[in-house]
């Protein structure tokens, strides 16, 4: 699919508009469906268009678009989405979903299960779909090479759980701004637009599939992202980004005592924005030991917290968020317990070997994820994006979603020497520092009470503490 061919574009509310691009004269004007229950394509050879010829009807539709469609009091989403998938069935590509609140009209329409009076209650529900609709529609969107991307801008309850089933299922990614407005939340709507223009920009790979291999006597199971199963070691992907990671799990089969090394292969067959077809193989060769301590201290303690991490979810949607709670606290303890029978000391308690010993740390701040947490107040849609996004991400952001990064900007380093990474305690903090929070999408700049005045005026511009923007939060903390 050339990046210069660019779809119609779908809006709607109580009906379905379809927008129709005609070059030769320069006109955009409306296609109206208005029976969301049967949905059907008006002039299917005008619905397409190639952008190079219409960048100028492109252009004016995004200047008009908030001011044509004022909305109603109703959503038909699942409608826009089967016009959406008529529409681009015989060729693939991808259709971006830009959704507002819940969608209450035509097939797949959902209502309200969120009671704001169990958000902080232990035993969490409506975790699963509410419908199969959107799970479906994903998969024939599969069969296709059609992915779905999904804009959540509401502050409102929208039934993600429900809506991500279009995303998932696939290949595509969910986007969620729960505090979107645009004048009242210059941050997110900031972050839109970020991450929008990256959405845009970035490399995509369509009509992708991946297959991973090992050696004879492992197994593979339980696969963990955004992906159709087509066979057992193969995987669907409509579409394929940069920005997602996979995992898997691997079972031991059959004795693997004449083997000096266990090898694992992944091989992505995709077609590239300028339409060549390419193939990317990675290839990962381990040593195999029969011997507990020589397998402990060869773990990886990133690689098995992210998978913890995937697993995790699955428990919860499948059991309880509290199941999968004890899960994490079982298998870093477990992995303790393990290590202490290697030792020979005689100190009790237990004991974590050096190449993991973070582990129980990242654990910790599992726990604290809005996917895992208890007795907090919480929303559904927030709790079901973290989920989706730790099934999702690849090992480094998800790292940073569980642990960010804290970093000392006041320090004099030598140039180009990047600062040391800090441990997130209070005691890390001083009142005369600057310090950078790094999470998953956001950067925090913390201004200690008592920084320098020749470092304020540096960096901000101002001279006193009190003379700091507005914008800026002033953030209270203990101790």
């Amino acid at each position: 699919m050339s990046a210069s061919a660019a779809p119609s574009n779908w809006v709607f509310s109580r009906v379905v508009f379809g927008l129709v691009f005609v070059p030769v004269v320069y006109v955009l004007f409306d296609s109206v469906v208005t029976d969301v229950d049967d949905v059907f394509i008006p002039m299917p050879d005008d619905l397409l268009c190639n952008l190079n010829e219409c960048k100028e009807q492109v252009r004016e539709l995004l200047l008009t678009l908030g001011k044509t469609q004022s909305g109603g009091g109703g959503n038909c989403l699942g409608a826009a989405l089967q016009a959406a998938y008529k529409l681009l069935a015989p060729i693939g590509g991808r259709v971006s979903v830009f959704q507002c609140c819940l969608p209450n009209l035509g097939p797949g329409a959902l209502q309200s299960r969120e009671n704001p009076n169990e958000r902080s209650a232990k035993d969490v529900v409506n975790l699963n779909p509410a419908t199969d609709f959107y799970k479906k529609l994903a998969l024939d969107c599969c069969g296709q090479q059609i992915g779905v991307d999904l804009f959540l801008l509401s502050s409102q309850f929208a039934d993600l759980a429900t809506l991500a089933g279009i995303s998932k299922f696939s290949s595509g990614q969910v986007y969620y701004y729960p505090r979107f407005h645009v004048t009242q939340a210059p941050d997110q709507v900031e972050r839109f637009v970020g991450q929008l223009r990256h959405y845009l920009t970035r490399k995509i790979g369509f009509e992708s599939v991946m297959r991973i291999r090992c050696t004879k006597g492992l197994q593979l199971h339980t696969f963990h992202g955004n992906f159709f199963v087509r066979s057992t070691d193969l995987l669907s992907l409509p579409n394929v980004n940069p920005d997602v990671g996979f995992a898997m799990q691997v079972s031991i089969e059959e004795n693997l005592t004449d083997y000096s090394a266990a090898v694992f292969q992944a091989a992505v067959l995709y077609t590239s924005s300028q339409g060549e077809r390419r193939i990317r193989v990675h290839t990962l060769c381990l040593p195999v030991s029969a011997l507990l301590p020589e397998i402990l201290q060869g773990a990886d303690q990133e690689a098995v917290v992210g998978l913890l991490a995937k697993m995790a979810v699955d428990r919860s949607l499948s059991c309880s968020v509290s199941d999968a709670r004890d899960a994490l606290i079982n298998a870093a303890t477990d992995l303790c317990h393990a290590y202490s029978l290697t030792q020979r000391s005689t100190a009790g308690g237990l004991m974590m070997m050096r190449n993991c010993k973070t582990l129980p740390l990242y654990v910790l701040g599992l726990l604290k994820q809005r996917a895992f947490r208890v007795g907090v107040s919480t929303k559904l849609d927030d709790r079901i994006y973290d989920m989706e996004s730790i099934k999702n991400l690849p090992l480094d952001k998800l790292l940073l979603l569980i642990y960010p990064g804290l970093y000392p900007l006041h320090l004099q380093l030598p140039e180009g020497q990047m600062p040391p990474r800090l441990q997130l305690s209070f005691e890390k903090v001083d009142k005369v520092g600057l310090y950078l929070l790094e999470t998953l999408d956001t950067f925090f700049v913390y201004v200690g009470g008592r920084i320098s005045p020749r470092l304020l005026e540096n960096v901000f511009g101002v001279s006193k503490f009190s003379q700091l923007p507005d914008s800026m939060v002033r953030v209270q903390m203990d101790g």
